[in-house]
């Protein structure tokens, strides 16, 4: 296996991404989701080494990416495309967590013929209902103020976003999941519609508990609205290889070597 790995950075509206490419086989992109970084995944990053030519890096504000004047789905999709475009590769699969997921599931759409295989973990859910409910607010406004607090500066896996950003982002997405918009009582296109618009194979691993496995609070409801969204998009896209773990949303950190192995089993370059 080739064990170099070449670094580089692109530069898109001010930000600049650095980049990380390693690894023998075809092209595998793996975007990280919202408050992750490349440092946080790299144990699964190398495990997909040994099989694939791996390309990752840091969303805007995350990890060793320079901090954005603006953060909206919209710019870190533009992002997402700032790096594929940089590196022109041919039909690469891209793989997302989360966030992540729903940034390649959103480009696929709207660069049809162009990608070979999608890899959706845990992310890019069409929720029949936004995840996030006025009495949730409470919740998440101190978990992401934690975040911010907590957050490890100038290292690999610093968090430049405020908590408000990350509040604001995540009320974003589940608008561009759901296609339902709570506060102004309006419903349109949710991400099933992009899911539609996609032509090449798409393979799921999701959590079976995303908020993890407690019976009080919001954590049922969160578990019920996670999994019914899956149930939506299995329903609509019945040629989707759908891989259930058991475990929580960190399942790319706790279960890295199920995740490469599933991976592996439908992608990997035989020979």
């Amino acid at each position: 296996m080739n064990t170099d790995t070449d670094q580089f950075t692109i530069r898109r509206a001010g930000v600049e991404i650095p980049v990380s490419r390693g690894g023998d086989g075809p092209p595998l992109v793996l975007s990280p989701g919202l408050t992750s970084t490349q440092a946080e995944l790299h144990e699964l990053i190398e495990l997909l080494r040994r099989d694939f030519d791996v390309v990752t890096f840091d969303l805007r504000g995350h990890g060793l990416s320079s901090a954005g004047d603006r953060y909206a789905f919209a710019e870190f999709l533009a992002d997402f495309a700032a790096v594929l475009a940089e590196l022109e590769l041919s039909a690469p699969v891209l793989a997302g967590h989360s966030y992540g997921a729903d940034l390649i599931v959103h480009y696929t759409a709207e660069h049809p013929g162009t990608v070979g295989a999608l890899v959706v973990i845990d992310g890019a859910n069409p929720i029949p209902a936004p995840f996030i409910t006025t009495a949730d607010l409470p919740e998440f406004r101190a978990l992401w103020e934690y975040t911010e607090q907590t957050a490890a500066r100038g290292t690999p896996s610093q968090m430049l976003l405020t908590a408000a950003e990350i509040l604001d982002l995540n009320l974003e997405l589940d608008v561009l999941r759901s296609g339902l918009d709570l506060e102004l009582d309006v419903a349109g296109p949710g991400i099933l519609d992009r899911y539609r618009a996609i032509d090449c194979p798409i393979l799921l691993i999701r959590a079976t508990s995303m908020a993890g496995d407690g019976t009080e609070g919001r954590q049922p409801r969160h578990n019920r609205l996670w999994r019914a969204g899956f149930d939506r998009l299995l329903r609509e896209r019945p040629d989707i290889s759908d891989h259930p773990l058991e475990a929580t949303h960190a399942l790319v950190v706790t279960h890295a070597p199920d995740i490469a192995r599933i991976i592996r089993s439908a992608h990997a370059r035989t020979e």
